[in-house]
């Protein structure tokens, strides 16, 4: 009898028996394997897909599964060279570059290697997201009348309210719009705010994902340093007079990556800034769910704040939940929000109704507020393990804010250091992923960074192995 915990091992044992069997025999069936590997009945079947999804297993409903035969005849590789005058041909030329970097966003969205811990997500671990909330929830919104109709194009009215509710102020549901995932929205609102070629402001360091969207639509990013206290007041009004930017792009919140929170002082210097200037602030308030539970009362997102329609705000549900709940608002007030919608239907029509539907059943749930609440524990849980184990281990890293809230530390490398690359090259091969700094920098960055995650790793045991490798990793090139 062997132990087999996980879908892809049961599916290597699997693969390696198939020799066993021939082209068309039948594999045991599925009770067989549950006892034979001592796994669940969940486990064996997707092992199973795995195998048919690779081509080497036909499963045939109530008959079992089948070894499959081997295919005759291979269709002849063509010639794609074409391709690489077609993609290129007068691009000198373009406004919006159809070449897009999305390295700096990948960075966070892949998984790493078999083994290596994963200082670099960008998400929270399954064992920290809602799990059977969500799954209870898309149940119950399967069964609502009506769940697989079109919604309204502009999201359903009941979720515009809650999210309306929760940015406060004098915001309505009617200037709310539900979109698919922060990323999606702010796309949208680059889009609407600025023509391509334009320049378009963004915090220094700001999130990459930013950064790829404002190149992608043909903007030029320009950087506007932040400090603990967030983005700096005086430099912004120089930033928008040397450039004559009409756009500014913000996380006034637990900033990605360094963390600050704009001060109460400068949140309206900023709206009064940008609204001489002729400006739309762009707020990302993308982890407003995710304070800690030392943080005390949280400021308002800016756009409660502002009755002139300077603000885009957009705020997501993904962040607190699952990379696959992907349901986010835009809201705005004014004539833009007309240009926002009118770019939204073009670009997806609307968010499915099934999503929005669950998005409604779990933020209305008894669930919602216990995951929350339970979220914002062990998130400084995580926060203060990571913190002692770098004080313990790697005081040469400077960690200039420690944030109260967010999922991540960002790091000042010693200066003369081996730099970003080499150590992120180490600390791979050391068994730990890490996010170097550049990607976070729209121009050369003053010193070199990394930015460690605590929220995609299993736990605080993983955190401490986790710095334990990094600084096996320091010794190698610092």
């Amino acid at each position: 009898m062997h132990q087999r915990s996980s879908v892809s091992e049961l599916a290597e044992e699997l693969r390696r028996d198939l020799d066993r069997y021939s082209p068309g025999g039948k594999l045991p069936s599925s009770r067989a394997l549950v006892e034979r590997f001592r796994v669940s009945p969940v486990t064996v079947s997707r092992a199973l897909a795995q195998l048919a999804a690779e081509g080497l297993v036909v499963t045939r409903p109530g008959a079992g599964a089948f070894r499959a035969r081997p295919h005759t005849a291979q269709t002849p590789a063509g010639d794609t060279s074409w391709q690489e005058v077609a993609l290129s041909a007068d691009g000198s030329a373009d406004l919006v570059p159809r070449t897009v970097d999305a390295s700096g966003v990948t960075v966070s969205l892949a998984a790493p290697p078999p083994g290596v811990l994963e200082f670099s997500g960008g998400y929270l671990h399954p064992s920290l997201q809602p799990e059977r909330a969500m799954a209870a929830a898309l149940a119950r919104a399967g069964r609502r009348p009506g769940a697989w109709g079109r919604p309204p194009l502009e999201g359903l009215p009941e979720l515009r309210e809650w999210f309306a509710r929760g940015i406060g102020g004098a915001v309505t549901a009617a200037e709310v719009l539900i979109a698919a995932g922060g990323q999606s929205a702010l796309a949208t609102a680059l889009r609407a705010l600025a023509p391509p070629g334009a320049p378009v402001l963004v915090e220094s360091p700001t999130y990459p994902g930013m950064l790829a969207l404002a190149r992608a639509a043909g903007l030029r990013p320009v950087p506007v340093p932040v400090d603990p206290e967030g983005v700096r007041p005086e430099l912004l009004a120089d930033a928008f007079r040397a450039s004559g930017a009409r756009v500014f792009v913000c996380q006034p919140l637990f900033q990605n990556p360094t963390g600050a929170v704009l001060a109460p002082g400068r949140r309206a210097e900023v709206l009064r800034i940008a609204r001489e200037a002729g400006a739309f602030v762009v707020e990302d308030d993308f982890v407003r769910r995710l304070v800690h539970a030392d943080a005390g009362p949280l400021p308002r997102p800016l756009a409660a704040d502002d009755p002139d329609g300077v603000v885009v705000h957009v705020g997501s549900l993904t962040k607190a939940t699952s990379p696959s709940f992907r349901v986010s608002a835009l809201a705005a007030h004014g004539p833009v929000l007309e240009r926002l919608r009118a770019i939204q239907v073009v670009d997806s029509f609307f968010v499915p109704r099934p999503l929005q539907e669950a998005a409604l059943e779990l933020v209305g749930s008894p669930a919602w507020p216990r995951h929350l609440r339970a979220l914002s524990a062990e998130l400084k849980v995580r926060r203060d393990a990571l913190t002692t184990a770098l004080a313990a281990r790697l005081p040469e890293l400077a960690l200039p804010h420690v944030p109260s809230g967010g999922y991540h530390l960002w790091l000042r490398l010693p200066d003369g250091s081996g730099g970003e690359e080499a150590l992120t090259a180490a600390a791979l091969r050391a068994g730990v992923a890490l996010t170097p700094g550049r990607p976070y920098f729209s121009a050369e960055p003053p010193a070199a960074h990394l930015r460690l995650s605590f929220a995609a790793v299993a736990g605080t045991g993983e955190i401490t192995e986790g710095v334990r490798r990094l600084r096996a990793a320091c010794d190698e090139v610092l």
